[in-house]
Formats: C-alpha cells, structure tokens, sequence
C-alpha cells in the first residue's frame, strides 16, 4: 500500500514513531527509507520537502515515487522497524506559515483587484513569490491588499481541510479549477478561500502571524509578488530595521529624515560632478593647447606623437575629436587604460592626410583593430611596451608614405 500521508489531518505533529516498510538505494547512490505512514512532507505543489530525522539518521530529502511511496532520503543506514522521527521545526513551521500565507494572500488580490494567481513558489529561505496576471499594480492597490489580508490574520479565522468527490467539485467555490481528479482535498480558509491543495497549512490564520509584501516584479506581461509571512517576514522587518538605523546613523538623522538626507546628498553629488566635468573639461583643452604647442614641424604638417599613458580613452578620443579641427594638424595619440593599447587619430582637412588610413597602418603590425573617418579614427589592440615604441617611432615614416600616396583615402 502507498504510504499514508499524516501530516494531511495532523500539519503539527513533528515527533512521532516510524514504522518501516521499505528500503531502497536510489540510482544517485542516495540510501531512502519508506514507511507505512508518514508525518514528513514531500517536495509538491510548489512547497519543499521536510527535514529531520529518523533514529540517527538524518533525512535530508523527501519525495514520492510513481507507487505512491514517500521515500524518505537519509544520510547513513537505518536499522531496525521502529523509531523515534522528528521534523525539524523551524522549517515545517516556516512553510505553513508561507503556504497559508500565499493562499490568503493570492485570495486578497481576487478579493480586492480582481487578479488572479497563475503561478506561486513557497520559500523560505528567501522570499516567497507569486505571479498575478497583470502587467502593474501600483503602491495604492498592494497596500490595499496587504491590508485585507492582514485584517483576516488578526481575525483569527480557520484554516480547515476536507476531502470532496470529483462529481460533488462543483458545490466548492474554488479560486482555481483542481488540477486532479477523484477525491479532492480542499483547503479552506474559513469562508474566505477554497483552494485544491495537498500542503501543510497552519491551522488558524492567527499562526501565519504577518503577511509583508516586499517588492514586485515585471515579468513579461505577468507581475511577481515577493513576500514573506511570520517569523521571516519578522526577520525581514529586523533586517530593514538595522539597515535604516545604520543609514540613519551615517547621516545623523532618525529614520524619517533618511530620505531628506539622501536628497540633499543626491543634490550636492549632483553639483560636485557638474564642478568636476567642468574641470575636467579646462584640464583637457588645457592639455591639447600644450600639445598643439609642442607639435613637431614636418614638411609643413604640424605633428603630435604622445603617449597619455593611462589616461581613459573617451578622454584621449576628447582631445582627438579637438585636434582634428586644428589647422596642419596630424595627431597620434596612444593609451595603455584598462591594460590594453588604445590609438586615436586626428588629421585636419588641410594635411592631406587620411586618418583611417593612418590608424590601419599603425595597427597592422600589431594586428590590432581600428577605424573611422578622414579626420578621426581609433582603435587599438594588444601590444607590448616594445611594440608601442615601435609603433611611435613609425609615425612619422607612416604619414610620410601616406601623403604620398593621396590615392589611399583609407585602404
């Protein structure tokens, strides 16, 4: 006979005697024990399994076979036919809490914005979740709901279940249709929710204790629900509460004035970044009229080879982008930031000279990777201290060969 589920009429039971039926090694290696009736929950219905342990042995998983057997999953060899069970508190007492919690809560959404539950996956060591068939739901309306059911934890109602034939379904007014068939198992709340359900369930909604919405999710045209119930949504309060207080703290404030203070940072962040682009932006023209400076005379061209070490290259592409504008200018201008060999390119109208065609030619002995047009151009590659040098010192012999060639407008 298949194992009879106990915990189905007895959700509270965690100690109790197992009498064995069965042994079995599963393909994985994993030893399983079964027993001819079983107060562990198996992994189902979008709830884990139980914990615990049997004797000396510890159960560390629990699950159904096709025969109906629960096969209890444990650690070391089990001997004898009796022996003394224990379900691990803390986590029974963790589902039951979320699972009547998600009930009641998938409920208020129907009750209150006519929304309906299409998926839910109960945790407990993170947030549980379920998915509404909407795609938003604003702050107003999750208040709202969270506050209906909220309201029926305080008053306390039954949580009650009882079996109901597949011809008699219909006389239940079910939140969702039953997803088997033959004799149903209902799971009411009382007078509240009628849901088609084989999980554990606290018997009163006073023992789910506090239903916390955390946050929601888009997904696609769905919204996921974050929450937690009883003793973690306790924990999550505890948890948020020594982060604001730490928070508070760094800005020497109590809570309320937390988002105050984080407002007058955000503005004086906002305006010391404004000061530092602008300096940025004196430092670099400052920069390009040194360079401009010290350009190198060649056949009429005013050359500038510089290395701007570790400078980032969107500032290095700044001063090249200003360079191409300059009058006989032809600039080269390597970076090494992030690791890596960076080349911009700047050739002004009047040169002659072709800055894609120049920024290819430099990069083909390094294989490196470039381009852009007449005036810009940049890429870079892979390259050794030695190759940059190299690379630098061609420059002038690069230019020379392409202001011969004005053919070549950029390979």
């Amino acid at each position: 006979m298949p194992t009879r589920l106990a915990y189905l009429d007895d959700p509270l039971t965690l100690e109790f005697t197992a009498h064995i039926t069965g042994k079995t090694v599963l393909p994985d290696g994993r030893r399983a024990v079964v027993l001819d009736a079983t107060y562990f929950y198996p992994t189902g219905g979008g709830q884990e399994h139980d914990t615990g342990t049997l004797g000396d042995a510890r159960v560390t998983d629990v699950v159904t076979n096709d025969a109906g057997d629960v096969l209890h999953i444990v650690d070391r060899e089990v001997n004898g036919d009796a022996l003394p069970a224990r379900i691990d508190r803390a986590r029974r007492f963790a589902f039951i809490q979320h699972h009547s919690g998600q009930h009641l809560l998938s409920q208020a959404f129907e009750h209150e914005l006519d929304l309906e539950t299409v998926a839910v996956n109960i945790n407990i060591d993170s947030a549980s979740t379920l998915d509404l068939n909407t795609n938003a739901i604003s702050a107003e309306n999750l208040a709202r709901v969270e506050n209906f059911a909220n309201v029926i934890i305080y008053q306390d109602r039954a949580i009650k279940s009882y079996w109901v034939s597949e011809a008699n379904i219909t006389s239940v007014p079910l939140r969702r249709p039953p997803k088997v068939t033959g004799q149903i198992r209902i799971v009411e709340i009382d007078q509240l929710d009628y849901s088609a359900c084989g999980g554990t369930h606290c018997p009163r909604t006073g023992m789910i204790g506090v239903l916390k919405i955390l946050k929601t999710e888009r997904r696609n045209d769905k919204t996921r629900i974050y929450f937690a119930a009883g003793t973690r949504a306790l924990e999550f309060f505890q948890q948020y509460q020594t982060i604001v207080t730490q928070v508070g703290l760094s800005f020497s404030t109590g809570p309320e004035g937390i988002v105050a203070a984080l407002e007058r940072q955000r503005d004086e962040l906002r305006a010391a970044q404004t000061a530092l682009a602008q300096f940025e932006e004196a430092r670099l023209h400052n920069h390009t009229r040194e360079l401009i400076a010290h350009a190198e005379s060649l056949d009429a061209l005013n050359l500038i080879v510089a290395d701007e070490g570790e400078r980032a290259a969107q500032a290095v592409r700044a001063i090249a982008s200003a360079l191409q504008n300059e009058p006989g200018i032809v600039a080269v201008l390597v970076t090494r930031a992030g690791g890596k060999l960076g080349v911009a390119v700047a050739c002004a109208a009047d040169t002659g000279v072709n800055a894609n065609a120049l920024i290819r030619a430099l990069l083909a002995d390094i294989a490196g990777r470039g381009g852009g047009d007449a005036k810009l151009a940049q890429g870079g590659g892979a390259a050794s201290e030695e190759q940059i040098r190299a690379l630098l010192a061609s420059v002038k012999t690069r230019v020379a060969e392409l202001r011969q060639r004005p053919d070549l407008p950029g390979f």
